[in-house]
């Protein structure tokens, strides 16, 4: 068995792809109306669809899961994500783990919780 790909559901499709291509550099493959696969893995799905084929309510910030990007330049990627048009919520600015791991989280513009954080060897 193998992992896929990761959903999240999002309230404005466009303003989600706008974030993930800017923010992030992901690249939209392909378009299902209201399904959307992009790079490396993640797919975002329309959050009306998503609460109708579940028939529950959705809860943006519930913080029970995280997407997790690694990025070597990590000051560089907070300049970058200060310098967006992104109203961005930290959870914690950068900061450094005891390990030596930089870290930064924050929610995407629909409340889905994100980690950037320097390679661990």
């Amino acid at each position: 068995m193998r992992l896929r790909n990761v959903l999240i559901a999002v309230n404005d499709m466009d303003r989600a792809i706008r974030f993930y291509k800017e923010i992030f550099g992901l690249q939209v493959i392909l378009d299902q109306d209201g399904n959307v696969i992009m790079s490396e893995g993640l797919v975002l799905q329309d959050a009306k669809i998503w609460q109708r084929f579940l028939d529950k309510e959705l809860i943006p910030k519930n913080n029970m899961t995280e997407l997790y990007f690694e990025e070597p330049d990590i000051e560089g990627f907070v300049k970058k994500l200060e310098g967006s048009d992104f109203e961005i919520e930290y959870v914690n600015e950068l900061m450094e783990h005891s390990w030596g791991q930089k870290v930064v989280r924050f929610y995407d513009p629909d409340g889905n919780l994100i980690e950037v954080g320097t390679p661990v060897n």
